[in-house]
């Protein structure tokens, strides 16, 4: 129910998710669980064609709108779909959710309901961005954490190194940290004492540091896999991409990369450090995002990612 467009393009997406996850004769082991108004869940699916019986349906009576106060609506709205979604995923009947409503209330869930793994001391959203090589890099964080310390982006450091070799599949993948110059002299006191922080973490074997990387190498992925950055920084990298993509778009500029940079292939950002895998969607995701960030929920479901982090921070 969540979203500028729900119902409407929430059951859309699931409805080409569930397609892509079951074509021809290949049967997907996913089972797709939608939360929210049924009677009108079951309309849409009748709309569009589909066996009501494909997906699981939880009815619920409440919406937490993008304008609610996130700790005050989820407390006070326990029949939204978000709250009850949560719920299942705390009591295991589910085993990764997703949503392009309230981020703010997701966030609630996602630390008040499901929390953080021990030892992680925040947790990050992350996404993976295109690249001229065709190799994703992925960059955190992405707005989650705008002021961060150098024991926080550290972390990252791990976190983003296992979800690149997870769900990615990069072995060894390289972790470089956002800097204005590659010089290990260069940048503020955040970025200084997190560099030495980061090389004695790849001499004891935690990941692979391979230094400084400046803005203009991030979408070549010649010199990293993974980028480490502030909230602050990685979503003002974001948001310029995504304004990129839109100029281009405007302008009828097209190939492989530039649609690689369209918000709706990636479909959400994982939260990356809690006890299971998330996923917050765009409010003003189309049909096609949702269809994404169910696929990408499925990936990151199967690809272990929470149970790799756990032992990573035990």
């Amino acid at each position: 129910m969540g979203g500028d467009f729900a119902p409407e393009v929430a059951v859309k997406g699931a409805v080409m998710a569930y397609k892509q996850l079951n074509t021809g004769c290949v049967v997907s082991d996913c089972r797709i669980v939608l939360y929210g108004d049924e009677e009108r869940i079951r309309q849409l699916l009748d709309f569009e064609g589909c066996p009501q019986e494909a997906f699981d349906i939880v009815n619920t009576t409440e919406v937490i709108e993008m304008g609610d106060h996130p700790v005050r609506a989820f407390q006070q709205k326990q029949d939204s779909s978000i709250a009850v979604g949560f719920r299942q995923l705390a009591e295991g009947k589910i085993d990764g959710f997703a949503s392009a409503g309230s981020t703010g209330a997701m966030m609630v869930g996602s630390t008040q309901i499901i929390r953080v793994i021990e030892r992680v001391i925040r947790p990050t959203i992350s996404t993976a961005i295109p690249t001229t090589t065709g190799q994703p890099v992925v960059i955190l964080d992405v707005g989650l954490n705008v002021d961060c310390k150098p024991d926080i982006l550290e972390q990252y450091a791990l976190i983003g190194s296992i979800y690149a070799e997870s769900v990615l599949g990069i072995a060894n993948p390289r972790v470089a940290l956002l800097n204005i110059g590659s010089e290990s002299s260069k940048g503020n006191m955040l970025t200084k004492t997190t560099y030495e922080l980061l090389q004695v973490g790849s001499e004891t074997g935690r990941y692979n540091f391979v230094g400084n990387i400046e803005a203009s190498h991030i979408f070549t992925s010649e010199c990293a896999d993974v980028v480490v950055c502030d909230g602050f920084v990685g979503n003002s990298v974001l948001k310029l991409a995504e304004g990129l993509y839109s100029i281009t778009a405007q302008m009828g500029l097209t190939n492989e990369f530039w649609e690689g940079l369209n918000y709706e292939h990636t479909g959400g950002t994982p939260i990356l450090g809690i006890n299971a895998p998330v996923i917050i969607g765009h409010g003003k995701s189309t049909a096609k995002a949702i269809k994404n960030m169910i696929l990408s929920t499925a990936a990151a479901i199967r690809a272990n990612i929470v149970e790799r982090l756990q032992e990573a921070f035990r």
